[in-house]
């Protein structure tokens, strides 16, 4: 059946609390890592391991990293078994997780409103039959008449592209998703919790698939028009993006790449938390959960979150915290970093940048030695 989110606004409201998706009781295979979490448990844990809303200089609705895919084989490389992973920022995290396959997902960021963009991630792969509803729907604009399941992510981006944008489409659209998470799902947002949703939706309603870092924000405390130019990449660029051998590997490259991580959403597994990863508590209880259900850190997706913390002079109580989580040989941080910041050897995006690894355990271990007094000292190590 075609799908009409208008005619699912009176639907989604007479649903009420019923659940979807998800079980109700939260199974956990042989007390290791849940196969899924009910609504009202994945809720408790993200108010439980969340700290207070925090502050960035910009709020990032889009990532910027040209080369965020390079690092993809080398991450299907490292699986194993009963590993979680760990992000911050937006969807970027979403191709991680597809590449790495964890059992649970947690995405710690210091802003609430990163916590509300995956929350509207959340109800859209929950809404969405495939990517081109999820991409229609996500800029408000009605689904392409010539799109299919089969579609590539590139005709599906240029489509939705040159359909105009629709205030009632938005407007509805907006009531579904809010009704989603607070009726069906149950999961209790503030008023405030509300209305950063509606600021976050109207971005991607007014910019469409152009969106990008450096258009005008108005969430989490500092908005305003950015003067960062036009060097950033677009939302439909990001999703378009290939590896380094040129092969689209993101979270829309392919239908069963959709469907994984509608998935791993309909069973609550990508948990997002409000946290400083130089705070008392979000990444120590997270790592903290992790251990008590058997798990092992992965992947951490830091991006340039570093560099703040060494100029806000920080970094050694996140070197704590990273001590502090359930680690093995495999765990690694992916950061993102520039020529500028002292590493080698890896390829670049058309900014310079690049996507890089460094195992975890060395990292703690150096910062324990006083090896590390810098910036440098940690992109330097970055292959």
């Amino acid at each position: 059946m075609t799908f009409t989110r208008r005619r699912l606004v009176g639907l989604v409201v007479a649903l009420g609390l019923a659940a979807v998706g998800a079980s109700s009781n939260g199974r956990v295979a042989g007390g290791g890592l849940p196969e899924s979490l009910s609504d009202r448990t994945f809720w408790e844990l993200v108010e439980h391991l969340s700290e207070p809303d925090g502050y960035f200089q910009s709020d990032n609705l889009v990532s910027n990293e040209h080369s965020f895919q390079y690092v993809v084989p080398a991450l299907e490389a490292r699986r194993q078994p009963n590993q979680v992973y760990l992000g911050v920022a937006p969807d970027q995290n979403f191709t991680y997780i597809l590449a790495m396959r964890p059992e649970m997902a947690f995405i710690v960021d210091i802003r609430r409103g990163n916590l509300l963009t995956h929350l509207m991630y959340k109800a859209l792969f929950d809404l969405s039959e495939d990517r081109a509803d999820f991409v229609a729907f996500l800029f408000s604009r009605p689904r392409p008449e010539t799109l299919t399941a089969s579609s590539t992510i590139d005709d599906i981006v240029a489509a939705v592209a040159r359909t105009p944008s629709d205030e009632v489409e938005f407007r509805n659209n907006l009531l579904i998703i809010q009704q989603h998470l607070t009726k069906t799902r149950g999961y209790v947002l503030s008023a405030d919790d509300l209305r950063g949703l509606d600021d976050i939706y109207s971005q991607f309603h007014e910019h469409g698939p152009n969106l990008s870092y450096s258009s005008r924000m108005r969430v989490g405390g500092g908005g305003g028009r950015r003067g960062f130019g036009n060097r950033f990449p677009t939302w439909g660029e990001m999703a378009r993006q290939k590896d380094g051998a040129g092969r689209q590997q993101g979270y829309l490259a392919s239908e069963a790449n959709f469907r994984y991580i509608k998935d791993l959403q309909a069973r609550n597994l990508i948990v997002p938390v409000v946290g400083d990863h130089t705070g008392p508590k979000a990444l120590r209880d997270v790592g903290r959960y992790i251990r008590q259900h058997g798990g092992t850190v992965g992947a951490f997706y830091t991006s340039n979150v570093e560099q703040y913390l060494f100029r806000y002079g920080t970094w050694m109580r996140f070197a704590a915290n990273l001590g502090t989580l359930p680690l093995t040989e495999a765990s690694v941080i992916i950061r993102s970093v520039s020529p500028r910041d002292g590493y080698v050897g890896m390829p670049q995006g058309p900014d310079g940048r690049a996507s890089v690894l460094d195992p975890i355990r060395p990292l703690v271990q150096d910062a324990g030695a006083g090896k590390i007094q810098g910036y440098w000292d940690v992109t330097g190590r970055s292959r």
